[in-house]
């Protein structure tokens, strides 16, 4: 937890770079049932800057019919909101020239809509689909944590909360299959990066336990986006800043790994290449790093599940000066039963600039194989399990 490369973030947005208004315009329209707001807005969700664009407003009458306007560019996605609401309503995909949004409201939440019907869109429509069977996934994962949270207050044993926990691996998994299906389907580059930005930014925070997508992933999608869909600017400029992005992200793979000889919790000096002949994960974390904390039970369950395969970890913590009784007290209360070293020097600790994850910041791990080269990184979540079950066979 610190400072995090661009790589996911120019995901997360849909493009609109590099164009130039026209003349031609595209219409959405439609009737907000049990309409609770004053004022309606179109907004176009740009690349660059995440920061939404007003296109058009009105005011709505007891009849909440509206209709708003915005020029005609590449694909692009817009969304509609309903007076200064945090969220919008839904999104749609400007792929023709007049599209009908109508949205019903529960009169007792005017924050979200109950439901929604786009016509008109084919890429719209699309998106709402996809947007449903994602939502209704993360609906599931939540509703299990709740539930296990309360079995766990209850003193519930471990097989029942693992039951939960594998559970949530599945429905997880299902939701990211849902993602990969929709973009190889996809025949609208708006909608294609604007699923996949979605789900990658909810994936990256550890709390909603989706799985991310990778980075090789996410550059064979983009890469196929840019085949099929070859005269969208924005596209091909999402494609070369990844890319450029990529080749620093990936810098390690297939590399032996430096030496770490760090003193462990007695003081006393261990050194990386002890573990030499077999596979070892390092995981590079601290105890004030919340995300780390977050996702310490997941590499927990990695070791308890492999540690008899010629498996082992080796924990290096960046905790800060004077705070020893930090470090091993998160250990304690995180379960961390392999071996932890430390210089207790946060941030000018001897392995940031060896293995330069400074600015992509921790949690952050490398698996190294018995040779010792390093054979992947950041491996989060269920992506370390799969990683872990690929090559413990």
């Amino acid at each position: 937890m610190r400072k995090y490369l661009s790589v996911l973030l120019i995901l997360s947005v849909i493009i609109s770079c590099n164009n130039k208004s026209g003349d031609k315009q595209f219409k959405v329209s439609g009737t907000l049932t049990n309409n609770p707001g004053k004022m309606i807005y179109l907004e176009e969700v740009p690349m660059a800057t995440m920061q939404r664009i007003r296109v058009d407003s009105m005011k709505l009458d007891k009849e909440g019919e509206y209709s708003l306007k915005g020029d005609i560019k590449e694909a692009s996605a817009y969304t509609i909101r309903l007076d200064e609401n945090e969220y919008p309503m839904a999104a749609f995909i400007n792929d023709v020239s007049s599209i009908t949004l109508n949205v019903t409201f529960n009169k007792e939440n005017i924050q979200y809509p109950e439901s929604y019907e786009v016509k008109g869109s084919k890429a719209s429509q699309q998106l709402k689909d996809f947007m449903t069977g994602f939502n209704g996934g993360m609906q599931k994962i939540f509703v299990n944590d709740k539930k296990a949270d309360s079995l766990q207050k209850a003193g519930a044993s471990d097989s029942i909360l693992m039951a939960i926990q594998n559970e949530n691996a599945r429905i997880a998994a299902e939701t990211k299959a849902l993602l990969i299906t929709s973009v190889e389907q996809s025949t609208n580059p708006a909608l294609t990066m604007f699923e996949l930005g979605n789900y990658q930014v909810m994936a990256n925070n550890p709390g909603f336990k989706l799985q991310p997508v990778s980075n090789e992933e996410i550059l064979g999608i983009i890469n196929s986006a840019a085949k099929k869909f070859p005269d969208h600017t924005g596209v091909a400029a999402i494609r070369n800043s990844l890319e450029g992005q990529m080749n620093k992200l990936q810098g390690w793979v297939g590399k032996q790994a430096p030496e770490i000889a760090l003193p462990d919790v007695n003081g006393n000096e261990v050194k990386l290449s002890s573990y030499r002949g077999r596979y070892l994960l390092v995981d590079f974390w601290a105890s004030w790093c919340r995300p780390c904390r977050m996702e310490n039970p997941n590499i927990v369950a990695a070791y308890k599940k492999f540690k008899n395969k010629n498996f082992d970890i080796l924990g290096v913590s960046l905790d800060n000066p004077g705070e020893k009784n930090k470090w091993l007290k998160a250990i304690k209360d995180d379960n961390l039963s392999w071996t932890q070293v430390s210089d207790l020097k946060g941030w000018d600790s001897a392995v940031v600039p060896v293995y330069n994850f400074g600015e992509e910041g921790i949690p952050y791990n490398i698996l190294i194989d018995p040779q010792g080269k390093i054979i992947a990184e950041r491996l989060r979540g269920p992506a370390l399990d799969d990683k872990l079950a690929e090559v413990l066979k």
